[in-house]
């Protein structure tokens, strides 16, 4: 099995924004979880904010979803992989 290795932080960003984009146009995901998504993805498009603080701001809120009984099993397994990749953005120092 190879794993590929995001080139950089904004590579990162980029791929999660891409699964935020499938949870916000899935039907089978409740309307609040996918409001949540959109504004998760805002946070996480934005540039006034370097990459790491983005990431750092959005955890929680992926966390808060995940732990949402309505979330579909699906879903819930996508956030917690998009929590795992923000996690891997190195801190700024």
């Amino acid at each position: 099995m190879v794993i590929t290795v995001p080139e950089n932080s904004s590579e990162v960003i980029k791929q999660c924004v891409d699964a935020l984009d499938k949870i916000i146009n899935d039907d089978s995901v409740p309307r609040n979880i996918r409001r949540s998504a959109d504004n998760i993805k805002k946070i996480l498009s934005s540039e006034k904010e370097s990459p790491s603080r983005r990431a750092a701001m959005v955890i929680s809120n992926l966390d808060e979803i995940g732990n949402d009984p309505n979330v579909p099993i699906h879903t819930r397994t996508m956030i917690w992989g998009l929590s795992s990749r923000l996690e891997s953005i190195p801190v700024d120092r």
